[in-house]
């Protein structure tokens, strides 16, 4: 399994009672892409920007179609950029890709069969015990990356931290990404409201 995968059964384990919005959690499975390909040496960083490596096959259909399309000549990706453009609709790709690998399955409420859609929910199997092994030990990069689309629990100042430069630049970005996008949600229910108060006369 991949920290994207392992992040996607942990949004859909802790997460039941009040799901991770999309668009964080595409942005964060982005960043996750990044972490387990610096950690498969595919890429490195030069400050903020994505490097990729001559060798960047990984056995991950996911990890290998987002290593590929990376900028490979300078100037390369910011970590910042591409995190906006791999994230766009990646929470639904990595969800079709879970339910390829049979780890879903989908069901129907019996009541009202015509009209409620089917939902997916997660099967036992040893993917997704590794994924809740790996949250549940506090590993540094799952619980990151958990907090920043708002689930588990808030780091404090004994939390683990990660040791690893490039991947702290990453899992910052993603923190960073993740509020601009909550900012730009704020401002558009603003934008709403003061266009509905217009055509209420107030």
């Amino acid at each position: 399994m991949t920290t994207p995968r392992d992040l996607l059964i942990t949004a859909m384990e802790v997460a039941a009672s009040r799901a991770p919005e999309r668009g964080d959690l595409s942005l964060a499975l982005a960043g996750a892409e990044l972490i387990d390909l610096l950690d498969a040496r595919a890429i490195t960083l030069a400050g903020d920007h994505i490097v990729p490596s001559d060798r960047h096959a990984v056995a991950d259909r996911m990890l290998d179609e987002a290593v590929s399309s990376l900028a490979r000549q300078a100037p390369y990706d910011s970590v910042d950029d591409w995190l906006w453009r791999r994230g766009r609709d990646l929470s639904a790709a990595y969800l079709a890709a879970l339910e390829a690998a049979g780890q879903l399955s989908r069901q129907r409420h019996r009541r009202w069969m015509i009209f409620q859609p089917t939902h997916v929910v997660l099967v036992d199997s040893p993917a997704r015990r590794h994924a809740a092994n790996r949250y549940a030990s506090g590993e540094p990069i799952i619980a990151a990356l958990a907090e920043a689309v708002g689930i588990g629990d808030k780091p404090t100042a004994e939390s683990p931290s990660v040791a690893d430069d490039a991947v702290a630049t990453v899992l910052a970005a993603v923190h960073d990404a993740v509020r601009s996008l909550e900012a730009e949600r704020q401002r558009q229910a603003l934008d709403e409201a003061a266009f509905d108060n217009i055509w209420r006369g107030e």
